[in-house]
């Protein structure tokens, strides 16, 4: 799994090369993708096409816009109040050492980071490119996402299928944290000068959502 990892990572090197992330989307200020408040960045690009993905439009290693990791940074802790930053995807770990860059400016301010990967800790911790995102990760949600074991509602908080696991890789969150018993939530965004609307949070519920919207 380590050479497909590092296979990964190559797929998103040409944006890597450069010294920029390849960017979805970015939510600025959201309570639903981790603790607290969380500037929360989607990455483009995942190499593993898990069945039923919840953002298939992130697959693709092109699209998307390119943002300076230190640039993106600074948004960030521009954002008053934030507890920390999210990175999603796409796959956060194919292009982890721009992301990196991103998530150790960041949390030097004091801002906690938290990870969703579609590769597991153990794989992860085989592979040197990921070593230092890891090294400044406090929460990780691992594991592929299983469409036919989803997370039930009123499970476990921010998990999308039953296999995988939120490892605490710092200090900085107890297991007995409040916050990670709640429930699930979605949030929607209107923009009337966009003619838009967004939809993030609870993966099966984001999905219902979007789909209703399509019908």
């Amino acid at each position: 799994m380590t050479r497909e990892l590092d296979s990964a990572a190559r797929a998103g090197r040409s944006s890597e090369a450069a010294g920029v992330l390849r960017v979805a989307a970015v939510v600025p200020d959201t309570e639903a993708e981790g603790p607290g408040r969380r500037f929360a960045v989607w990455l483009q690009g995942c190499p593993l096409r898990c069945p039923g993905c919840c953002n298939p439009e992130m697959l693709s290693f092109s699209g998307g816009e390119v943002r300076v990791p230190a640039a993106l940074a600074a948004a960030a802790c521009a954002v008053p109040g934030l507890e920390g930053v999210t990175l999603l995807g796409g796959e956060p770990f194919a292009q982890a050492e721009a992301a990196a860059v991103f998530a150790e400016i960041v949390r030097a301010a004091g801002l906690s980071v938290m990870v969703f990967s579609g590769y597991t800790l153990a794989e992860l911790r085989a592979s040197r490119r990921a070593a230092a995102l890891l090294a400044s990760c406090d929460l990780l949600v691992d594991g592929r996402y299983d469409r036919t074991r989803p997370e039930p509602a009123g499970g476990r908080r921010w998990i999308g299928s039953a296999n995988q696991e939120m490892h605490r890789l710092s200090a900085r969150y107890a297991a007995d944290d409040p916050r990670f018993h709640t429930g699930n939530t979605v949030e929607l965004r209107l923009s009337a000068a966009e003619r838009s609307l967004t939809v993030n949070g609870w993966p099966a519920a984001a999905r219902a959502l979007r789909a209703s919207r399509r019908a």
